[in-house]
């Protein structure tokens, strides 16, 4: 059902959500920095989807282009032939799908495909037509902040106040979207952490989320096994702390997130981010 949401719980509510989403992250690609390689057959991709969903994911975000730190760009007919089938797949088992894609063609196939939420991490940047697809077919948009792409983007890692930066950049791609013709109500915002930011950048944005939520629209938070929570957890050798072990580390930064009021997290592990939300819940109802 294009542009439609059949999950109860996924659309936006900028006030704070009773019960934040967690978005599972499916990558079919060979080359992403966690699990690049995995999920690249059909049926593995199809298979985890299933099986995030039965975990508790309320979305899974099919990407088919890494977007690490130095990777190299696909062409959208690689990246189409990836996520597509996928998509489809998932979305007749009545899974919700958002598309992780900077492209707008493929934006367009995979919402074609049952998609019902555009998560991209150029936050409408890398290709001016994103906003046409999203007016036209009702999708909901996630604007991550960006400023290029992943061969150089760390380069562009210099701000004079990052939270201030980050928020200001972030409302002149709302302002762009809204006059574009992009619904109010269909955006989501995502600080964009590991995107042109350092370790240090990504500890100010994590301990200033609420300043993003005070912004009126549902945040997206993404720290899942990324770099700067490997470093914070270096060995005595100074060797970081390897990807497949970042999973508590990114489950404590997922309750902070909810607990500054975001819409959603973006993990790899989603049965444990569904224990530690249902934790997080019961302290709450208990207050």
């Amino acid at each position: 059902m294009p542009g439609g949401l059949p999950h109860r719980g996924i659309a936006p509510e900028p006030a704070g959500p009773a019960r934040p989403v967690i978005m599972g992250v499916l990558n079919v690609t060979p080359d992403s920095f966690s699990d690049g390689g995995r999920y690249l057959d059909f049926d593995d991709a199809v298979s985890h989807g299933e099986q995030m969903g039965a975990e508790g994911a309320d979305l899974i975000d099919v990407g088919g282009e890494s977007t690490r730190p130095g990777a190299e760009r696909v062409d959208a007919a690689t990246e189409i032939a990836r996520v597509v089938d996928v998509v489809a797949a998932l979305s007749e088992r009545s899974l919700a799908v958002s598309i992780d894609t900077t492209r707008a063609a493929v934006a367009a196939a995979a919402i074609d495909a049952g998609a019902s939420v555009v998560n991209d991490v150029s936050g409408g940047l890398a290709d001016p037509d994103m906003s046409r697809v999203v007016a036209d077919t009702g999708a909901l948009w996630v604007l991550m902040h960006w400023r290029g792409h992943s061969s150089d983007m760390q380069r562009l890692a210099r701000y004079e106040n990052v939270v201030a930066d980050v928020k200001a950049e972030l409302e002149d791609r709302v302002e762009a979207a809204l006059d574009s013709g992009v619904d109010r109500s269909k955006l989501i915002l995502d600080p964009g952490l590991g995107f042109a930011k350092s370790a240090e950048h990504n500890w100010r944005l994590s301990a200033h989320l609420d300043e993003f939520v005070a912004l009126g629209y549902p945040v997206l938070f993404g720290s899942s096994r990324k770099s700067y929570l490997g470093g914070l957890l270096e060995d005595a050798s100074g060797k970081p702390r390897p990807v497949g072990r970042r999973e508590a580390a990114t489950l404590a930064t997922s309750v902070l997130a909810f607990e500054a009021g975001v819409w959603g997290v973006r993990v790899h592990d989603v049965a444990g981010t569904a224990d530690a939300r249902a934790v997080w819940l019961a302290t709450r109802r208990a207050r």
